[in-house]
C-alpha cells in the first residue's frame, strides 16, 4: 500500500492538532504550521526524486517544550519561564539532527513543568488527557509528546527521560517509549532537570518508529530492524519491589504477557535483585537527581517559588538540605552500584516487569496533594531503576481487550540499544502489535 505524502499527512496531523473537540490546545504549545508545510513539500520533492535523508525523512515529529528552538523561548512547561527566559540562540543537537534527517517537525509540546512528575498535569497550561480515557492523566514528564502520538497528531513525538518520562507516559497511554543508553544522544540544548541522569527518547506507536528516530538523534546509522528469535532468549522476571502492590488490571496483563513469553520459549528465570535495596539506601539521602533539580531552580524558589505548580515545588524543597558532602557519596555510590548492576545482568538478555505498577489514575483521583504524591512515587517506581543504574529500557503496550492501557518494559545493559530494539519487535509481533 502507498504510504501517503508527507503533505498529505501533515494536513492530517494538523486537522488533530486543530480539532476543537480534541486535545490539541493542550497538547501543543506551540505549532510550526508553515515551517512544517515548507518541509513537507521538499520531503515529498526529494521522495519523487528517489533521494533520502534516511529513516526519518518525511515523517511528522513533535518535540517536548524542553528543546531549544533558535529564536524561541523554551518555556520547559514553565509560565515563569515563558515570562522571563531569553529566546534560545541556536536548536537544541537532537533538533539539528532531526531536521537535517528530513523530520517535519510539527510542534512543542506540553509537559510537566521542569520535566518533574510523573503524572503529567501542568495547571499552567493545562493538562492534556489521556487518549484511552479522556478523565485519565497521560503521564509524564513527557505528556503533550505522548497525546500528540498517540492522538495521531505527529508520527513520532521526542521527550525526554529522567525517572521514567517516555516510558511512564507510554505505558498508560498504550504505546511505545523508549529510554536510550543515556550517553548515546546529546542533552545539550534540552533544559535540564539532572545533568547526570537525563536522557532523550522518543515516544511512537511502534518499536521501529522508535529505532529510527533514536538512531538519527544518536548520529548512527539506521539498518532495517530484524526481530530476534525469542526462543532461547534469556529473560529475567524482576522480583521484589517491582511486583508489589500491582493494581489488578497491570497484574492480570502482565502475567499475561509473562505466559505468552514461556509459551514462545523464552527461558525464564525469576530475578531477585539485591542491589535494589542498595539505591534505595543511597536514595534514602535525598537522591542524586533531586539534589540537581534543587540546584538547577534554587535561584528560582528564592524569588518565585509561589509560581511554580506546587507538586513540582514541594519536590524540589525536599532537596534543599541535601549536603554537599551527602551529594558527593551518592554519586559515588551511584557509579559503583551500575558497575555492579552491569555485572550482574552479564547472563540475562533481559529484564521484564510491569512499566508502571497501575493504570493512569484519573484527574480527579490526584486532585489532593497527598494522592498526587502518592500515585506519582507508584507511577515511577519500576522506570526510575533504570535511570539510576544507567540502563536502555523500552515499554512495549500488552494486548488489552478494551479496559486500559498497561506496558511491559524490557530492560538491557547500557550499551545494547540495538539488541534490544531487536528484542522488543519480537515481542511486539508476539503480541500482535
Amino acid at each position: 500500500m502507498a504510504r501517503n505524502s508527507a503533505r498529505e499527512r501533515l494536513e492530517a496531523a494538523l486537522a488533530r492538532i486543530d480539532d476543537p473537540k480534541g486535545e490539541g490546545a493542550r497538547t501543543c504549545l506551540t505549532v510550526y504550521r508553515e515551517q512544517a508545510k515548507t518541509a513537507a513539500d521538499a520531503a515529498d520533492a526529494r521522495a519523487k526524486s528517489g533521494i533520502s535523508l534516511g529513516p526519518v525523512d518525511g515523517t511528522i515529529v513533535s518535540i517536548k517544550d524542553l528543546f531549544d528552538v533558535a529564536g524561541e523561548v523554551t518555556r520547559a512547561g514553565s509560565r515563569i519561564f515563558a515570562e522571563e527566559r531569553k529566546p534560545a540562540t541556536a536548536d537544541a543537537p537532537v533538533v539539528r539532527r532531526l531536521r537535517a534527517g528530513g523530520a517535519i517537525i510539527v510542534a512543542k509540546t506540553n509537559m510537566s513543568e521542569f520535566a518533574y512528575t510523573g503524572i503529567g498535569a501542568n495547571p499552567h497550561f493545562g493538562t492534556p488527557a489521556n487518549p484511552a480515557d479522556r478523565k485519565r492523566v497521560p503521564g509524564g514528564s513527557s505528556s503533550g509528546a505522548v497525546v500528540s502520538a498517540a492522538d495521531g497528531m505527529c508520527e513520532i513525538a521526542i521527550g525526554s527521560d529522567t525517572g521514567g518520562s517516555c516510558r511512564i507516559p507510554a505505558a498508560i497511554c498504550g504505546i511505545v517509549g523508549y529510554k536510550p543508553s543515556r550517553q548515546r544522544i546529546p542533552t545539550d540544548g534540552a533544559f535540564p532537570l539532572s545533568y547526570s541522569i537525563d536522557s532523550i527518547g522518543p515516544i511512537a506507536r511502534t518499536v521501529e518508529a522508535c529505532a529510527k528516530a533514536d538512531a538519527v538523534m544518536a548520529a548512527e546509522d539506521f539498518a532495517p530492524l530484524e526481530p530476534t528469535q525469542l526462543a532461547g532468549l534469556r529473560i529475567g522476571i524482576v522480583q521484589g519491589t517491582p511486583l508489589e502492590n500491582l493494581d489488578e488490571t497491570v497484574s492480570k496483563r502482565f502475567a499475561g504477557a509473562v505466559d505468552q513469553l514461556r509459551k514462545a520459549g523464552a527461558r525464564l528465570s525469576e530475578e531477585k535483585l539485591a542491589l535494589l535495596a542498595d539505591m534505595a539506601e543511597v536514595n534514602s539521602k535525598g537522591g542524586v537527581q533531586p539534589a540537581e533539580a534543587f540546584s538547577i531552580h534554587r535561584e528560582l524558589m528564592s524569588r518565585r517559588a509561589d509560581d511554580i505548580d506546587p507538586n513540582v515545588r514541594v519536590r524540589l524543597e525536599r532537596a534543599r538540605n541535601v549536603s554537599a558532602a551527602d551529594y558527593i557519596d551518592m554519586v559515588r555510590q551511584r557509579a559503583q552500584l551500575i558497575r555492579l548492576m552491569d555485572a550482574r545482568l552479564s547472563d540475562i538478555d533481559i529484564l521484564a516487569l510491569p512499566t508502571t505498577p497501575i493504570v493512569a489514575p484519573t484527574m480527579q483521583e490526584v486532585a489532593p496533594a497527598d494522592e498526587f504524591a502518592r500515585r506519582n512515587a507508584m507511577l515511577l517506581r519500576n522506570t526510575l531503576i533504570v535511570n539510576f543504574f544507567d540502563l536502555c529500557a523500552i515499554s512495549v503496550p500488552i494486548p488489552r481487550e478494551g479496559g486500559l492501557p498497561a506496558g511491559l518494559m524490557l530492560v538491557a545493559r547500557n550499551g545494547q540499544d540495538n539488541r534490544l530494539f531487536r528484542i522488543a519487535m519480537a515481542v511486539e509481533r508476539l503480541f500482535g502489535g
